[in-house]
């Protein structure tokens, strides 16, 4: 197994700027709905170090610079946007859901919407310029960018802090429940670094139990995005997977 190099820094950018993203969008949504927290505290900036989690950025270059058969991905998370619940309008629980959708959403226009711009590149570009290494890295890298999104925006769905999906759970529950939820905020972090991190890496050595599905979670998050660009663009699957690591047959 080989690292595509050129692939992990793609990735690796892609991620830095899709996270900042993702996080305005909450930042924008907030203060959509009345909130002047998040804005005061320069989080609708497009600053990396307003954004970035050490931790979640270390994440997406472990996943970034996997072997390329093993599917690399850029995952991981930014800074959790601060909001003042009661500033909100729709109230502490609608608002607070409303911030904590507005994050994947963002993440998954912006991917489909440059995924959609990589398809009219490749379809009007002529083919004898296509066949030129550089020309095709611009839709590889667009593609990359769009599947770089739409990652984040299902991977923030899981229910583990500091993910959205946390929030999103959170503000469902009846009163009760939540707070017997809140308790699983402290591991949040713990559990996701060890279903996209320790058990990938032990299924190297797991023999028969490396085949199972939680081994390879990061890898079917990307063959999610993968498939869903293939769907809104009307490209095939496999071609869709060969533009991502640049085995583009013309």
């Amino acid at each position: 197994m080989f690292i595509n190099v050129i692939l992990a820094f793609m990735i690796v950018g892609s991620f830095l700027l899709a996270i900042v993203l993702h996080e305005s969008g909450h930042a924008l949504m907030a203060s959509i709905l009345g909130d002047p927290t998040p804005r005061s505290e320069g989080r609708q900036s497009l600053s990396l170090r307003t954004h970035l989690d050490a931790l979640g950025t270390i994440l997406c270059l472990i996943l970034a610079f996997y072997p390329a058969v093993a599917g690399p991905v850029g995952l991981g998370w930014g800074k959790p946007v601060k909001t003042d619940p009661w500033k909100l309008r729709g109230g502490p629980n609608g608002g607070s859901l409303l911030v904590a959708l507005a994050g994947p959403l963002f993440s998954l226009i912006i991917g489909l919407l440059v995924a959609l711009l990589s398809a009219f590149l490749l379809r009007n570009i002529p083919p004898a310029l296509l066949a030129n290494g550089f020309v095709i890295r611009l839709p590889q890298l667009l593609t990359v960018f769009a599947s770089v999104n739409i990652s984040l925006a299902i991977f923030n769905l899981l229910p583990f802090y500091p993910l959205d999906g946390y929030q999103i759970v959170y503000t469902l529950l009846p009163t009760r429940q939540a707070v017997q939820f809140s308790k699983s905020l402290q591991y949040g972090p713990l559990i996701v670094l060890a279903l996209f991190f320790l058990l990938p890496f032990l299924a190297q050595f797991s023999g028969g139990l490396g085949g199972l599905f939680i081994f390879h979670i990061p890898y079917y998050v990307l063959l999610g995005s993968l498939y869903l660009i293939s769907l809104v663009t009307g490209q095939p699957f496999s071609d869709v997977i060969g533009l991502y690591l640049y085995r583009l047959v013309l």
